[in-house]
């Protein structure tokens, strides 16, 4: 788990650092990075949380989800985290980024401005177990039908991705190379 992570103000500015549980708890908007990797079928890559996770345990979530470290270039830190939680290496692109705030039945607080990354790859993960429990291929229509029917098995900014802002990701993945 990351020790600190990066303040920022709603333009993306980094304004300080703060301890992780703290920044969680007092619910400063800090920067976060979503990794969503895609196969040459078009399927897309989740991950189960760990159920020891201090929010959103056993959830289902997109492929890597993290905090940079301060004075981390947040693209360096998407590589990082994808190697360190999911045992893989593969190119990255920045699709777009996007604010959101939830409050946790433990009284902890999301407040993040999250950068989400694409990336292609058939490589298969091997899971950090201290991140991951499993994971699994999903088509990304049928998954947004899932969320919509059950969105209580997935995580709140992995909800926000899918349901709000996919047509930006099948976009880049349809019209640019990644």
């Amino acid at each position: 788990m990351e020790d600190k992570v990066i303040l920022v103000n709603e333009n993306d500015q980094e304004i300080g650092s703060e301890e992780k549980l703290q920044a969680h708890i007092d619910g400063l908007l800090h920067r976060a990075l979503s990794v969503l990797i895609f196969n040459s079928s078009g399927e897309l890559l989740l991950q189960r949380r760990a159920l020891d996770k201090y929010h959103s345990p056993g959830l289902w979530t997109n492929t890597c989800c993290s905090h940079p470290r301060p004075e981390e270039d947040t693209a360096a830190a998407a590589h990082r985290r994808l190697n360190e939680e999911m045992g893989m290496n593969t190119m990255l692109k920045h699709s777009f980024s996007f604010i959101y705030r939830a409050e946790f039945d433990n009284s902890l607080i999301e407040h993040e401005l999250d950068h989400v990354f694409i990336g292609i790859s058939d490589e298969l993960p091997e899971l950090n177990p201290e991140e991951a429990m499993e994971y699994k291929f999903v088509n990304p229509d049928r998954l947004i039908e899932d969320i919509k029917e059950n969105p209580s098995k997935y995580t709140v900014w992995f909800r926000i991705i899918m349901l709000d802002h996919f047509s930006k990701i099948s976009q880049k993945l349809t019209y640019e190379s990644v």
